[in-house]
């Protein structure tokens, strides 16, 4: 029986952990930009999503995109006039149907079952409603015209938490989002906040995390039953999202990344995250944390299972520097954490991961707080803390 979660895939890596660990996936989201040096490697079973990689259009300065991307825009006819916020506010039908039978063509080429709709990311104002409609019509009538039998998804992605804080401003974005999903003929959403870290142990996240559950239940009330709903991904939110019943499917990271990132981007290399499996939460792999390992086995009692989970991590330390056997720790506890709700009835999801992150939360609060590499979630329990809340 196929599980609940999407995992994303970008690199070799990801096929590898897929298939090590979510071969019992819904579905995977594969991006095409990358799709050359993972198409061989995809792990065979889960539903393939296939997903053009073009919402990079986000950003107005080209020079801001790596060269890499900008190579993967030229496959698309007309994509430069697509990021020209004046055609965006006026855009002519025919420069976008070229783009969107173009993205589409080289998507259905990689036989997927669920194809994105080409949209952009959102903004604060309704300058790309107009483009996102257009872009949203003409994918309908491309399924229309070439026979697409699979499903297609409309992507939605926020790019700034007051899209979403405020009732006023997520209804604004609820009635553009039903027009587009109405003028694709789309037979599901995924949304995804760019800009959310929900491990960062921000003070904000005490509104932004409630302002993403009310976004989700309110989409739910515009949406019919059968609309599949994708949230994420992100590392504890998606999973919240997913037990109170506001989404249907989480998407997951794969130890690398559990949060959106818009592609095009010159990125910064990640720093190797070490899963703390008792806490719910990783911590950045550094000598301070280490330490501060040593000194929590120390003060544990030989008999506390924690004080055991907490010793093989030591244990692991310097098999974990190595960044793939890192991402692999994280992916496999982040899998045996899905694990523990999954196999309950949907009803009683929600409260089982309140009592978990609740355990997670009373333990932190006996430990040393972390290094202040961590920032605002040096304490132990911060991460748990937080999600905990937005549980029930």
């Amino acid at each position: 029986m196929a599980e609940d979660y999407i995992p994303f895939i970008n690199t070799e890596y990801d096929c590898q952990a897929s298939a090590q660990l979510y071969s019992d996936a819904a579905a995977m989201r594969i991006g095409l930009e990358l799709i050359d040096k993972t198409r061989s490697k995809l792990p065979s079973g889960p539903k393939r999503w296939v997903d053009a990689s073009i919402d990079g259009l986000h950003y107005k300065d080209p020079s801001k995109l790596s060269d890499n991307y900008q190579l993967h825009l030229t496959k698309f006819v007309g994509s430069l006039k697509i990021a020209d916020p004046q055609f965006q506010k006026k855009p002519d039908k025919a420069a976008a149907q070229l783009f969107v039978f173009s993205v589409l063509d080289r998507c259905k080429a990689e036989m997927p079952d669920w194809v994105s709709v080409p949209q952009l990311p959102l903004l604060s104002d309704s300058s790309r409603n107009k483009i996102n409609k257009l872009l949203a019509e003409l994918s309908n009538e491309w399924k229309v015209k070439v026979g697409y039998s699979g499903k297609l998804i409309l992507p939605v992605i926020f790019t700034h938490q007051n899209q979403l804080n405020k009732k006023t401003e997520r209804n604004k974005k609820l009635v553009s989002i039903a027009t587009c999903l109405a003028a694709a003929g789309a037979d599901g959403i995924w949304v995804a906040d760019a800009t959310l870290n929900d491990q960062d142990g921000s003070g904000k996240f005490d509104e932004r995390f409630p302002a993403l559950r009310k976004f989700h239940e309110e989409l739910n009330q515009v949406t019919s039953e059968n609309c599949m709903t994708i949230c994420g991904p992100y590392w504890g939110m998606n999973l919240i999202l997913w037990s109170r019943g506001c989404a249907r499917y989480p998407a997951i990271g794969l130890g690398g990344s559990y949060k959106y990132n818009i592609p095009g981007q010159k990125l910064p290399k990640g720093k190797t995250r070490v899963a703390l499996r008792p806490l719910r939460r990783w911590a950045i792999a550094s000598p301070s944390l280490k330490s501060w390992l040593a000194d929590t086995v120390s003060g544990l009692a030989p008999s506390d299972p924690v004080r055991a989970d907490f010793a093989n991590i030591e244990k692991e330390w310097p098999k974990l520097q190595i960044t793939p056997n890192g991402k692999m720790q994280i992916a496999t506890f982040y899998k045996s954490w899905f694990d523990k709700f999954s196999t309950l009835p949907p009803a009683g999801r929600a409260l089982a991961l309140y009592q978990d992150l609740s355990s997670s939360y009373v333990l932190g609060k006996t430990l040393k707080p972390l290094s202040a590499e961590e920032g605002t979630a040096r304490r132990p329990e911060r991460v748990a803390q937080q999600l905990m809340m937005n549980c029930l």
